[in-house]
């Protein structure tokens, strides 16, 4: 375990060049930057090939935008509340001779979502297959065969796009060349929106079907077909809730670092990624050799790993003179998601007939889209995500009362929007919507409040431009085109979370840890590589 006081200013040495003059070679050192769940799993890993690992957080409490706030009796989860592929999370806990199950109650969910539409009209999403059957012949009869169908074609798009290439890294362009056929037999091409239409008529069944793209970042209208996989991996594994709130499984990871000898550090801003200039001896790239904190202080490491949002990770962290690939000028190009405005709050009475997960659309679809991701104009209608996790577990809130959290996808902040000025009557707007459609008398009823804006995901969270996903998953910035996992532009500087491969959501992120196990050197070999 390595803990350094503010205080501290170490000299930036690689370790294994002490231990060669003093002793027997410590286990090499790895930093994560970020204690989102990317960086947790991350480091767990690391962790469990040989590593000593320090995560570095700036802020106050591990989680990223899994961050957990607690006022007035309620607890919020402030960010992931969607748990699916759970198998993910039992992989880490098993690398540490545990299960999962020991720390985290996971608990399944049904309906996944309940989807509002604007005239009223419900449809419950589950995993039942026959009851979702039955809830497509409701809205179309004649829809039924194409929505088997388009089942199979998410089901083969999954089993390329999640089990085959979901974990791989894409470090060469002849990595990308090799899917290049199987994406174009899946119709890769197509955006989510396209290859629904292709198997169903109704417009509804067609929203049903493509919305969650939205909860990873994605326009639906813009976002590789390739994400239609997230139909079948919701029927495979269901959608669960962590007893405790999403908080418990960033606790019980933190517990795993802990465990292995690992430490997170809070309250702890990076301000710099160190890199080592080249040496005389045939090795023609810098390498990462830890980190320039904010206050100061140095940390020496033998790979570090970026969690930090990766236009951020790169704009920020990396000096510009070590930088061929990800420009300024090519991040400030780039396409990125859309933001998020979510309001927090609790109130005095519970809402029971309200489900865990409500997706509550609004009057427009296509076209509120195209305000939010082409025309980064915040619109006067809204699409509304709420959660009710106490729903599930009422524990998360007083006695009698309701925890909730709503999500309206908003542009990033290109838009100009001013959310000091923006916020109040934004959610005014929201709550006055909620009231008229499922929580009647709601402002007489709120106990407590919290705001998180796109000024927010950008100062708080670091997201460049306040856009809550990092780059936006269209078809070329997708794989090889995304900042690669392997940073192309120094050795032994990683990357893992949203921002990279595979992409954004628990699955994704968890996955793009799992890439690392490719990609980094096993701690027995570092020794070796120090020498070359």
């Amino acid at each position: 375990m390595l803990t350094l006081s503010s205080g501290d200013s170490p000299p930036d040495l690689h370790p294994p060049a002490v231990a060669a003059r003093s002793g027997p070679r410590p286990s090499p050192h790895a930093i994560v930057i970020g204690s989102g769940f990317g960086g947790l799993a991350a480091a767990i890993r690391l962790g469990a090939r040989g590593y000593r690992v320090t995560v570095l957080e700036k802020l106050d409490a591990p989680g990223g935008r899994a961050y957990v706030y607690r006022q007035d009796g309620f607890t919020f989860d402030a960010g992931p509340t969607v748990i699916t592929a759970p198998f993910l999370f039992e992989e880490l806990w098993a690398l540490c001779g545990k299960r999962l199950s020991d720390d985290v109650d996971l608990r399944p969910v049904s309906p996944f979502y309940r989807i509002r539409f604007d005239d009223g009209a419900v449809f419950d999403y589950t995993g039942n297959a026959a009851a979702m059957r039955a809830e497509v012949a409701r809205f179309a009869a004649s829809d039924v065969p194409g929505y088997e169908r388009f089942l199979k074609a998410s089901e083969a798009i999954f089993k390329v796009g999640f089990e085959q290439l979901g974990d791989k890294p894409f470090d060469s362009w002849a990595d990308m060349a090799k899917v290049v056929p199987d994406l174009l037999k899946l119709e890769g091409y197509r955006t989510v929106y396209s290859l629904a239409c292709k198997y169903v008529k109704d417009e509804r069944l067609r929203v049903v079907l493509t919305f969650q793209s939205l909860l990873v970042g994605g326009n639906p209208f813009a976002t590789t077909s390739v994400y239609c996989l997230i139909a079948f991996l919701e029927r495979r594994w269901g959608v669960h809730f962590a007893m405790g709130g999403t908080g418990s499984l960033v606790k019980g990871m933190v517990g795993l670092i802990e465990g292995q000898g690992g430490t997170v550090r809070c309250n702890t801003g990076v301000a710099e990624i160190t890199v080592r200039e080249p040496s005389t001896r045939g090795k023609n790239r810098s390498a990462a050799s830890g980190v320039l904190l904010a206050s100061g202080e140095r940390i020496a490491a033998d790979v570090v790993v970026s969690n930090a949002d990766s236009a951020t990770t790169y704009k920020n962290l990396l000096p510009a003179k070590y930088r061929k690939r990800w420009t300024d000028k090519r991040i400030e190009r780039s396409r990125y998601s859309m933001s998020l405005f979510v309001w927090y709050f609790g109130t005095k009475r519970q809402y029971t007939d309200v489900a865990h997960h409500t997706i509550l659309l609004g009057p427009r679809y296509r076209e509120l889209l195209a305000d939010i991701f082409d025309r980064k104009l915040l619109a006067d209608d809204f699409s509304l995500y709420l959660h009710r996790p106490t729903a599930t577990d009422p524990a998360l809130a007083p006695e009698g009362c309701d925890a909730f959290y709503v999500l309206s996808p908003v542009p990033h902040l290109q838009s100009g929007t001013d959310w000091r000025a923006a916020a109040e009557p934004y959610r005014l707007a929201i709550q006055k919507r909620l009231s008229e459609t499922l929580l009647p008398d709601l402002a007489n009823q709120i106990v407590t409040s919290h705001l998180l804006t796109p000024q927010d995901f950008q100062d708080r969270l670091s997201s460049f431009r306040g856009a809550a996903f990092g780059m936006e998953p269209v078809l070329t910035q997708s794989a090889w085109f995304r900042p690669h996992n392997r940073s192309e532009e120094v050795d032994r500087l990683y990357l893992v979370g949203a921002g990279t491969h595979p992409g954004a959501g628990l699955p994704g992120v968890l996955s793009s840890a799992r890439v690392l196990d490719a990609v980094v050197p096993h701690a027995d070999a570092v020794g070796v590589l120090h020498a070359a």
